[in-house]
């Protein structure tokens, strides 16, 4: 499949349990990264990802295969104040921000991530502000990588702990 087959949209409603079941598949896969019975808050709040749109400011964002199967899905705030991390990210003003960010195991490697990440950039830049806030872990090596190589820089003033996992925050000034 070529990744420009690929198109972003706004999730709708009778598509949040189905997205929610992939964010729980993707991340309970990932090595060293807390199982569903170390963190079942944090597990049971990526089942119910489609929550997040009953906060002002806030979009839950899928990808589709051209035969429009859910592939891919991130959580974009325009507005840090509904971002919902720990640390400081939730008091940076003119900024927006994403999380979540996950690929259906079948279709990574094709460019799906860096579309979602670049349709959150487009977006922060279409509202004019002045920076993106994204937040990795160790177990997110690929994840990581992929920020990087689109401007993200480490800004540790973002890090905390989520239970006894590091999260480090990455910053792109737009």
């Amino acid at each position: 499949m070529n990744k420009k087959e690929f198109t972003v949209r706004n999730a709708m409603p009778a598509e949040f349990e189905q997205i929610g079941q992939l964010m729980v598949q993707v991340y309970a896969q990932l090595d060293g990264f807390p199982k569903p019975d170390e963190q079942p808050a944090y597990y049971a709040m990526l089942a119910n990802v489609g929550a997040f749109t009953q906060k002002p400011a806030t979009e839950l964002l899928v990808a589709l295969s051209p035969d429009e199967e859910i592939v891919g899905a991130v959580v974009f705030f325009t507005d840090m104040q509904y971002y919902g991390s720990g640390g400081t990210a939730t008091q940076e003003k003119n900024a927006a921000g994403f999380r979540l960010l996950a690929v259906k195991n079948n279709a990574r490697g094709q460019g799906i991530g860096k579309l979602l990440t670049a349709a959150c950039i487009n977006r922060a830049k279409a509202k004019q502000l002045n920076q993106v806030i994204i937040h990795s872990t160790k177990a997110m090596q690929t994840a990581w990588s992929m920020y990087e190589k689109s401007g993200f820089k480490r800004s540790e003033d973002l890090d905390f702990m989520q239970g006894e996992l590091p999260v480090f925050g990455f910053r792109l000034v737009l």
